[in-house]
């Protein structure tokens, strides 16, 4: 056809199917939101810190994890600004003005060792908003079992 563009193609002259052809569809949302009036919480075990993150070391034998922690119900669609709200009423360092935490995930590898992997941070106050704020449990791959390490600083 004489003015009609040829569609790409491979080496070899075959053209390239549709959907190398077509810009990707639009993503979709990794999660469903939670109906949290008719979805039971998770719990949640959440490990603070002042200075800095907890040691993979200080979770590696269960029944002696740190002394410092905080249970909570939510669910996997909660953000992290809504646990950094959470560990502010019962964390009085994450309180101050100038406080920053740092969430991760702490939970086993394949060989049953624990990984403490950080996955954002925020600020105690929302005038300095970063783009961690929105992410969801869900979004950053959080898995029930998992515990959450806060670190403040």
């Amino acid at each position: 056809m004489a003015g009609a563009p040829d569609a790409p193609k491979r080496q070899g002259g075959r053209p390239l199917p549709a959907s190398a052809r077509a810009p990707p569809p639009p993503p979709r949302p990794r999660f469903e939101p939670v109906d949290r009036e008719k979805t039971c919480p998770l719990l949640l075990r959440v490990f603070t810190k002042i200075g800095g993150h907890h040691s993979k070391e200080d979770f590696a034998v269960r029944g002696k994890e740190p002394k410092d922690e905080v249970q909570i119900y939510t669910w996997k669609d909660a953000t992290l600004r809504e646990l950094t709200d959470l560990v502010k009423e019962v964390a009085p360092a994450a309180r101050r003005r100038d406080a920053r935490l740092s969430f991760a995930f702490v939970y086993p590898d394949k060989n049953g060792r624990f990984v403490v992997r950080e996955v954002g941070k925020t600020f105690s106050y929302g005038n300095g908003r970063r783009l961690d704020d929105s992410k969801t449990l869900a979004e950053l791959s959080f898995e029930i079992g998992d515990y959450l390490d806060v670190a403040i600083m």
